[in-house]
């Protein structure tokens, strides 16, 4: 490759330029926006525009989501960002409208590189489902949105907030199905679709994670690892093409199943924030009336019990001196006010919630499910996909068990009000006349025969000293009975609803027919919500667990093989990226076909670069040569820092002059796949020998001199290491050694006297000496974060620190 001299770049115009305070090690451009998304090493992701690179938001680091960024992808859409955290080993989904966390979940290893694709095949099966409307939006009711007091939890917003009802839309997307693809250490690899819910959990890769690709077809998933036996050894770079023809043959049912997937991941994490709204209405001065009824039998001297001293004031209005004291001193008027007015109002919210969220969300999860189970009876179409029946029948019945609970919850809620509202209105006027306090007429009436039976039952149930209880909680009086259901423990209620002469449970106690009736959902007595819900969401997870097990264990290795071992002696930098095209009919390159896959990966040596572009065919029932398409091959004048697909026809990269030149100059050049193949005469393409790593036949490989004539640009002021890179919005982002300096171009523009006023521009600065500081500070930040000199070539300071693509 070859620069010419005399022909002067006439298209990339600078748009925007920063110094930025943390290093950047990650960049993703937006594929539908003037975008980019940055991580830098605090954990910070931002998210910045291209028009003078104005920050549009940032995203801060924080203990719960995690702190150390490894991987970016955006969603085909561009309005979904995903994010992969090794600390946490959590993948977070974030809006691009605002710095917010759509959606998060946990995987096994820690990722480090992540690819969101979408599928562009067609049908007509596939696209009556694209048009028609999702009938759970004409069957069900439109979930209420949480109240926006409860919905900030650990500094992380959710969407189901009033001022964002219809978010829940914006994470599942389009009904086009697209899939994130993850991959990380020990060869762990997982397929999402629409970036919610496992699908795939692909085995039998070795190594770590480099680089992956999955086809737009859904035929091949190319991965790219790293094989380190021990960390004397070398680290072998290993290319892998797996064979995912399961998903290309069964997409529309793939696609529907994934869809339901996604809806049935949705629903149970509003059913988790629904009962965290619970949990914060319910409030710690409700155990106020326990704390103090505990410390008055501790500190009591006489051997009446607390019952007892109770049902004396109540039968004949006199209270003995230490329970006078207490009402009077420790619970006080006010505070009885104020503990009644909390416990009205926190019930009252928690009923509501559980009415219009806990049971509407239910509501909507076993219709999804049931859905899902329709389709899993459809065994032709769904049983080598993995969906089982019974298993999805278990989660219908643990789903049920649910809505049990939760009914059982709003009846305890429903008579604790009633009960504590008679309990408080007599005890606070009882306080009163102790106090010798102005009774208001209203308060001060004869209570009947009824009210005081009402209050008597009360007292009996509630107020009797349990000592087991003691030795569980630290407190003998358990008068509160909602917040039980609310604590995430997996102990057994402390005061269970008393079922007693209750005539279904007799009946279904002496019916052997029934009891085991799958007719009837499970009851649980002695369990809160919270353990009901964590069984439940178990079922659930076992049960779609099953299909990501199935399509694993269906993809199979088509072709491996070993590119070359990395070596400190010998190489300084190494970059993987893979990337799938199909290219348009009109680009005239022989033996290019629509179901052709390409690789590009560079090899940095001490003053040899290289980049290959390997071509492996989709379906790997036809035989279709497979072998390096172009190898772009870098010699003595020039070395390549990066490579990227810029489109289908053209690669970017980032130049360097070797050590030989004076002034060893950055380019940004444009490289076309058109100049490789002008002669359809030319010698058949090199077809590599599986035997050997492809580092050992590079020497066979036919080379072609390229001039890159106007398509490249001198980087003045600049020490660039890596570019970003995107095609459809024809920008660039070009990065500096020392990972703060960014530079964003436009490589695509007509008007050549933009191009001259800015190199004026520069000119200008140049002169001013602005750029002399610039280097200086360049310079001083290689040699912090740089590898020592006795471990690299001569020119390693300038290849210190590895970027995601």
């Amino acid at each position: 490759i070859l620069r010419n001299p005399s022909c002067v770049s006439s298209i990339f115009l600078t748009v925007g330029e920063k110094q930025l305070p943390q290093e950047v090690v990650f960049m993703a451009w937006s594929p539908k926006r003037d975008l980019i998304a940055l991580a830098n090493r605090a954990g910070e992701v931002l998210l910045h525009r291209l028009a003078n690179f104005q920050r549009v938001w940032s995203l801060p680091p924080n203990e719960n989501t995690g702190k150390e960024v490894t991987a970016l992808a955006w969603r085909p859409d561009g309005k979904i960002l995903a994010f992969g955290l090794t600390d946490t080993k959590r993948i977070i989904l974030c809006d691009v409208e605002k710095p917010e966390s759509l959606h998060s979940f946990s995987v096994d290893s820690s990722i480090t590189y992540m690819h969101w694709m979408e599928v562009t095949e067609e049908s007509s099966v596939l696209t009556s489902f694209y048009n028609a409307e999702d009938e759970s939006n004409l069957l069900l009711p439109k979930l209420p949105a949480l109240p926006k007091n409860y919905i900030k939890t650990n500094h992380v917003f959710y969407i189901f907030s009033e001022e964002k009802s219809d978010e829940i839309m914006k994470l599942l997307g389009d009904v086009r199905l697209n899939a994130l693809v993850l991959g990380g250490s020990s060869g762990f690899i997982e397929i999402y679709a629409y970036g919610m819910f496992k699908i795939a959990t692909v085995t039998g890769v070795a190594g770590s994670c480099r680089g992956l690709c999955l086809s737009s077809d859904l035929k091949s998933l190319s991965v790219i690892t790293e094989i380190q036996d021990s960390s004397d050894s070398e680290a072998e770079i290993t290319y892998f093409q797996l064979d995912t023809s399961l998903l290309s043959s069964y997409l529309p049912e793939v696609t529907r199943m994934a869809r339901k997937f996604t809806h049935i991941s949705t629903l149970l994490q509003y059913i988790k924030l629904s009962l965290t709204c619970m949990c914060e209405a319910w409030e710690e001065i409700l155990m106020q009336m326990d704390s103090r009824l505990t410390k008055f039998v501790q500190e009591k001297n006489t051997t009446t019990s607390v019952q007892d001293e109770f049902m004396q004031l109540l039968l004949w209005g006199k209270a003995s001196l230490e329970l006078q004291a207490l009402l009077m001193n420790q619970l006080t008027v006010k505070g009885l006010k104020k503990l009644g007015q909390s416990i009205e109002s926190s019930y009252s919210s928690i009923q509501k919630l559980v009415i219009s969220h806990l049971q509407s969300g239910s509501e909507a999860l076993l219709y999804h499910l049931s859905e899902l189970k329709g389709m899993a009876l459809w065994k032709q179409k769904y049983e080598s996909l993995g969906l089982d029946a019974s298993g999805i029948e278990e989660a219908i019945t643990a789903v049920g068990s649910f809505i049990l609970k939760a009914n059982e919850l709003l009846q305890v809620i429903d008579s604790s009000m009633k009960n504590f509202k008679a309990f408080f209105r007599w005890l606070y006027v009882a306080m009163l006349r102790m106090s010798e306090d102005h009774v208001l007429p209203e308060l001060n009436k004869v209570m009947t025969q009824k009210d005081i039976t009402f209050v008597a039952d009360f007292l009996t149930e509630h107020f009797n000293e349990a000592p087991e209880l003691y030795n569980r909680k630290g407190k003998y009086f358990n008068v509160e009975r909602v917040g039980q259901y609310l604590k995430d423990e997996d102990d057994d209620l402390v005061s269970p609803p008393n079922t007693e002469g209750n005539q279904w449970f007799n009946f279904l106690k002496n019916s052997t027919h029934l009891k085991e009736s799958p007719l009837l959902f499970p009851y649980y007595p002695e369990k809160s919500l919270h353990f009901v819900k964590k069984q439940m969401e178990g079922v659930i997870d076992q049960c779609l667990q099953k299909p990501a097990d199935v399509i694993g264990k269906s993809v199979r290795q088509a072709f491996c093989m070993s590119l070359y071992k990395t070596s400190q002696r010998y190489f300084s930098t190494l970059f993987y990226f893979i990337c799938w095209f199909c290219f348009p009919f009109s680009v005239k390159i022989p033996h290019l076909t629509s179901n052709i896959h390409y690789v590009l990966f560079t090899i940095l040596e001490s003053s040899i670069s290289k980049i290959y572009i390997l071509r492996r065919h989709t379906d790997t029932s036809r035989s279709v040569s497979n072998g390096i398409l172009a190898l772009f091959y870098f010699y003595r004048c020039y070395s390549c820092l990066d490579a990227h697909f810029y489109d289908d026809e053209t690669v970017t990269v980032v130049l360097k002059e070797s050590v030989e030149q004076e002034g060893k100059e950055r380019i940004l050049a444009q490289l076309p796949l058109s100049s490789v193949y002008t002669d359809e005469d030319q010698e058949g393409e090199f077809i590599w020998d599986s035997t050997k790593r492809l580092e050992e036949q590079s020497g066979e490989i036919p080379t072609r001199t390229i001039f890159l004539e106007n398509q490249w640009r001198v980087l003045e002021n600049m020490k660039a290491q890596y570019v970003a890179v995107n095609g459809i919005r024809k920008v660039s982002c070009v990065l500096s050694s020392n990972l703060r300096h960014v530079r964003v171009f436009e490589m695509d523009v007509e008007d050549d006297g933009e191009v001259e006023e800015e190199e004026e521009e520069e000119i200008t600065q140049t002169a001013a000496g602005e750029p002399e500081e610039l280097n200086q500070s360049a310079d001083n930040q290689e040699s912090v974060c740089g590898a020592s000199a006795e471990e690299l070539p001569d020119e390693a300071e300038e290849h210190e620190t590895s970027l995601g693509p």
